[in-house]
């Protein structure tokens, strides 16, 4: 499945979830998702959790991810020891 099929599973609505991106046709989150795989929660365990889930919307909620990142503009900045809490 190519990236602009696996980007047309997330939807971004200002009716649901506060315009937040979503797997289309669901409230679920890209960023609970995210914040699921980052735990270290294997696929299978969120995809059971939330069957209305399926295999590829985990891949479309990873693509958005990058896709995102991607496209930010990070400007680096000298790093500063007062701004580490003590």
């Amino acid at each position: 499945m190519g990236e602009q099929e696996l980007l047309r599973r997330i939807s971004i609505d200002p009716e649901v979830m506060a315009g937040k991106p979503v797997i289309r046709g669901t409230r679920v989150p890209v960023a609970l998702i995210l914040k699921m795989l980052g735990q270290g929660i294997p696929n299978e365990d969120v995809l059971a959790e939330y069957p209305q889930l399926e295999a590829r919307d985990i891949d479309a909620a990873t693509t958005y991810a990058a896709r995102v990142i991607d496209h930010e503009d990070v400007i680096p900045l000298p790093a500063r020891d007062d701004l580490v809490p003590a």
